[in-house]
């Protein structure tokens, strides 16, 4: 395989994930293949600045693999940078949830072998990317409230190169790719979202909201299941749009074909809204304002040693209970009678 070289992004912050972390670095070093750090932290968090996922990726010297170690949270990140690069991401679970990393800390050695010899599966996911009326912008007055337990922001996506297409979207694309979720959300307590929401460039909604969740198969079940939303196959094509808190009585979800994209403006009197993209703040939409949210044009091409159980994963991570009258009727007769 051309290109021997992983990218490997560490939740620093866990000591299981700093030694999982040198195994993949000892693995490597034995096997021939170079190792570069992505997306580090500085600890002097006035002078650290974080890059775009393309920047991040020319730095690393483009790896054939991205690897990242720690949870959900982690896997994003390398899933942003290994998306630009058009390479795949491989997780390793660290973390407490581990809905979207695929591998125990004990499969590092196995999970490395099989991928440079070729003999992994790819599960490909949809990823959404972003147009609006204007470049995302993060006020100043915001970084020092928000880096507060955070780590430092990632900067505002920066425009792509218009198209020459007459027909192209109108509005500023923006190079920016999410996983799970795009999310609009206000961004004072005492001021709601005003939005008004369209699809096929239709208005059907008007919203008054504590947010607007738009996201992928892959994200139905973060943000979008805590908010009530439905959980959808990773397999299929599709977005979910779910409201948070809205205060109509018409608040529930709607499933979308992937061509359907949808248009969110901030209405006139609204407070301001806050753009997050895979739970990263990314801009500040003003009344007037729109994104338009739609597929990405490249897939996210995630690891898997083995064909993905997603319901098994699903009821083990969500700790399902089955009913108790079910539980009672699934017994033999002799049992069910004591």
């Amino acid at each position: 395989m051309a290109g021997r070289r992983i990218g490997l992004v560490v939740h620093e912050g866990r000591a299981a994930a700093v030694e999982a972390a040198g195994t993949v670095r000892r693995w490597a070093a034995a096997h021939s293949v170079d190792v570069s750090d992505i997306d580090v932290w500085s600890q002097d968090r006035e002078q650290c600045h974080r890059r775009n996922a393309g920047d991040e990726a020319e730095a690393a010297g483009h790896p054939a693999l991205v690897v990242t170690v720690g949870g959900d949270g982690t896997f994003l990140r390398g899933a942003r940078i290994a998306a630009k690069d058009g390479v795949p991401v491989l997780g390793i679970n660290v973390g407490r949830v581990g809905f979207l990393t695929e591998v125990e800390p004990a499969e590092i050695d196995t999970a490395l072998a099989a991928f440079f010899s070729g003999r992994v599966q790819l599960d490909k996911r949809m990823m959404l990317t972003l147009c609006a009326s204007r470049p995302l912008e993060i006020p100043d007055d915001m970084q020092a409230l928000l880096r507060y337990g955070r780590g430092p922001l990632l900067p505002p996506p920066p425009p792509l190169p218009r198209t020459p297409d007459p027909d192209h979207q109108p509005g500023v694309a923006l190079d920016v790719t999410a996983l799970n979720d795009i999310v609009l959300e206000k961004l004072a307590r005492d001021r709601q979202a005003s939005l008004g929401v369209y699809l096929d460039q239709t208005l059907f909604a008007s919203y008054s909201a504590d947010a607007l969740v738009v996201a992928t198969p892959t994200g139905s079940t973060a943000y979008n299941f805590a908010a009530g939303g439905p959980i959808l196959s990773p397999r299929l094509r599709a977005l979910v749009f779910t409201p948070v808190a809205a205060h109509m009585v018409f608040n529930r979800s709607l499933v979308l074909a992937a061509d359907e994209a949808v248009t969110v403006r901030v209405l006139e009197q609204s407070g301001q809204v806050a753009v997050s993209v895979d739970g990263q703040l990314r801009g500040v939409l003003d009344p007037g304002d729109w994104v338009t949210v739609q597929p990405a044009a490249q897939p996210a091409n995630l690891v898997r040693l083995r064909t993905s159980q997603f319901y098994s994963r699903l009821r083990e991570r969500f700790s399902l209970a089955d009913a108790p009258a079910a539980v009672a009727d699934s017994r033999t007769p002799d049992a069910a009678d004591g």
